[in-house]
């Protein structure tokens, strides 16, 4: 499935991001601690994947990404987006 984002979100975290979607990714809340706690969840997966991505939230229509405090959003963020739209 793939996912257009709509919209991406500062949070009050400057570590964390909002990741707004054009449809729901999840009914029930999911989150992802680690990589190892996203074995199994493809997009949690391909997320993990990306470097710097520390921690996942998946809920509704949205996903909030968290990245370890050395990595940069202009490196993870273009990730995401192609991750997400299914590139």
């Amino acid at each position: 499935m793939s996912f257009q984002v709509r919209e991406v979100q500062a949070t009050p975290n400057p570590n964390a991001a909002k990741f707004v979607l054009d449809q729901p990714v999840t009914q029930q809340p999911m989150s992802f601690f680690n990589a190892q706690a996203a074995k199994g969840h493809e997009l949690a997966e391909k997320l993990f994947a990306i470097p710097g991505v520390s921690s996942l939230l998946l809920l509704g229509d949205f996903i909030t990404v968290n990245k370890s405090a050395d990595a940069r959003w202009d490196q993870i963020t273009p990730k995401v987006k192609s991750i997400l739209a299914g590139k």
